[in-house]
């Protein structure tokens, strides 16, 4: 390997690590807001609730259990960025969670919260534009939707909607927050990912990941 690929290499690796920082960061910001999560954050945060576990291991736990369909139907879409996800994310979203309450109180009014939805759009769309960028492999839940698009005859959009909304589905069912960071989530982040991605991503990481 060249030493411009190991320069390259390293690029992406810290891009990885810097995105998946920056999605907690931002998945904290979403949940200060009161006004949703994603989908799997959503369903996430509930099951961690209810079994009366810290969001951090209930995350780990789940990553765990959605790895096993991935290590036999998704290698492809394995690798260290799948393990940094699954393991970190949680801790990065609950250490920023305590940061912003300590820091910020509550967001009470709903203009204070639809400023923190807005912020917390601009910094998830930020974050995946990286950690997709970077191409080293994708969290367990972002590679069923994957895994169903390679063995379906059905677009990768379709498949990603259909996991999002039973996710949400489920969250809503067991009593947990679904609302308008949930909406924005699922149909809004695309444009604000593909901006970064093009304007910044691709630029300081140097790479483009191959169309598969």
């Amino acid at each position: 390997m060249s030493i411009l690929e190991q320069k390259i290499s390293a690029r992406r690796i810290l891009g990885m690590v810097a995105g998946v920082v920056i999605i907690g960061i931002g998945i904290a910001v979403f949940k200060f807001s009161h006004l949703g999560n994603d989908s799997i954050s959503a369903l996430n945060l509930r099951l961690a609730e209810l079994a009366g576990l810290p969001f951090s291991i209930e995350n780990v736990l789940m990553n765990l259990f959605l790895f096993v369909p991935q290590l036999i139907w998704g290698r492809r879409y394995i690798g260290l960025g799948t393990i940094i996800n699954s393991f970190c994310i949680g801790f990065i979203v609950t250490f920023t969670s305590n940061a912003m309450t300590a820091a910020f109180g509550s967001a009470d009014t709903l203009p204070v919260q639809l400023f923190w939805v807005a912020v917390g759009v601009l910094v998830v769309a930020f974050g995946c534009s990286l950690y997709q960028t970077a191409d080293l492999g994708v969290a367990p839940y972002d590679a069923l939707s994957l895994m169903m698009s390679d063995r379906l005859p059905l677009p990768y959009f379709g498949c990603r909607v259909f996991t999002d909304a039973l996710c949400a589905l489920l969250a809503y069912l067991l009593g947990g927050l679904i609302g308008l960071g949930t909406l924005i989530c699922a149909f809004g982040l695309g444009p604000f990912v593909q901006f970064f991605t093009k304007h910044f991503s691709e630029k300081v990481l140097r790479y483009s990941p191959a169309k598969k």
